[in-house]
């Protein structure tokens, strides 16, 4: 019998784990990511609840043990003395819970997939879907084209997958009145080694996190919303200089990193809404079906939940549209709870007043 042929869009955190569970059920997987390689950077990030479970079904649960990123975090005053110390997950809610760095998880997911079996097809991506009958016709950047049974768009909060198959992003993004700014500055000493520096004003919140050889910055900003274009660095840049001119501790240290930095990372703080994660022969997942916002810190551990249960679904069913369904009506709940924690995230990280600075203090004080 004829392997049915699939194709990921993007070589992250979903598209691994999915690439591996659908190689395993005896899927013809191909992955294509623009990018020259595995996409690298970004914070570390927390593995959770049934991602832990899921992680051992793959065998790969001691790996990510092994290479857990234990730190502290620090909130200082604009005089940058300590205001309270702690350490994330030895609260009680994420006790358990395993931080690790971004690229060792990318690494251990990859390194799980047999790549003589999966295709790679970097430095390329989707520019053509025409959905068939009992086909995809797809064509590459590169001028290729190829049929598959199914594509999975795991392309990100800003998928070209989505907008292809389903349309616009402005249709399923939630916009929550904040931005944020992320750049990784090697230079920028950090307060303490393996610790973490978080600063607030009312609406704002600055942080350095030091972590393997380099450290990145953050400053993130309560607004209404901007007209902008998430492509647009010198907007972006502008944006951030009129917003934080006036602020204190070591903001303007942060700031002139960001002005000069070619590779500032900024958006909006939002969620993907969508009533169905499939159409036809396409299906989302991850941040491109369901994006939650870093402040659940639940990203990770969806994309590596909802890609399981993906596969899982394909597999158990013979009829790929009864799958689908079952993929979207089992997983929602999921997905719903998580997203509806990003109001108390949000009052956590970037409080709105100094009343609300001074109850994260008191939250984390000892």
């Amino acid at each position: 019998m004829k392997k049915k042929q699939v194709l990921i869009s993007g070589a992250s955190i979903a598209g691994l784990t999915l690439a591996y569970w659908l190689n395993k059920y005896g899927y013809r997987v191909t992955i294509v990511e623009i990018s020259s390689g595995l996409r690298r950077g970004g914070s570390p990030i927390d593995v959770r609840g049934e991602a832990l479970d899921v992680a051992r079904q793959m065998g790969i649960l001691e790996k990510i043990k092994a290479n857990e990123f234990v730190h502290t975090d620090v909130l200082v005053n604009a005089q940058n003395e300590t205001l309270a110390t702690f350490s994330l997950n030895t609260q009680t809610e994420y006790l358990g819970d395993i931080e690790l760095h971004r690229d060792d998880l990318v690494d251990i997911l990859y390194e799980n997939i047999p790549t003589h079996e999966v295709e790679c097809l970097f430095e390329n991506r989707i520019e053509k879907l025409i959905q068939q009958e009992n086909e995809i016709e797809i064509g590459f950047k590169n001028g290729e084209s190829r049929t598959f049974d199914f594509v999975f768009g795991a392309d990100g909060t800003h998928s070209s997958v989505r907008k292809m198959a389903f349309g616009n992003e402005e249709n399923y993004s939630k916009f929550f009145g904040e931005y944020f700014a992320i750049v990784e500055v090697p230079d920028l000493k950090p307060n303490k080694p393996n610790s973490g520096t978080i600063y607030n004003e009312p609406g704002k919140m600055a942080a350095i996190y030091p972590f393997k050889n380099t450290v990145n910055a953050f400053l993130v900003f309560r607004s209404p919303k901007l007209n902008f274009d998430y492509r647009n660095q010198a907007q972006h840049k502008q944006t951030l200089k009129e917003t934080f001119k006036n602020s204190a501790w070591r903001i303007p240290e942060i700031l002139d990193a960001m002005i000069h930095s070619d590779n500032l990372y900024f958006d909006e703080v939002c969620q993907i809404h969508m009533p169905t994660w499939t159409n036809g022969r396409v299906a989302l997942l991850g941040d491109a079906a369901h994006a939650a916002s870093f402040h659940t810190g639940m990203g990770t551990s969806l994309a590596m939940q909802g890609a399981t249960i993906l596969a899982k679904e394909l597999h158990e069913t013979d009829n790929y549209e009864t799958a689908f369904a079952n993929y979207n009506e089992t997983y929602r709940p999921v997905v719903e709870s998580v997203q509806a924690r990003i109001t108390r995230g949000m009052n956590y990280l970037v409080p709105e007043t100094e009343e609300g600075i001074q109850a994260f203090i008191q939250r984390f004080k000892k």
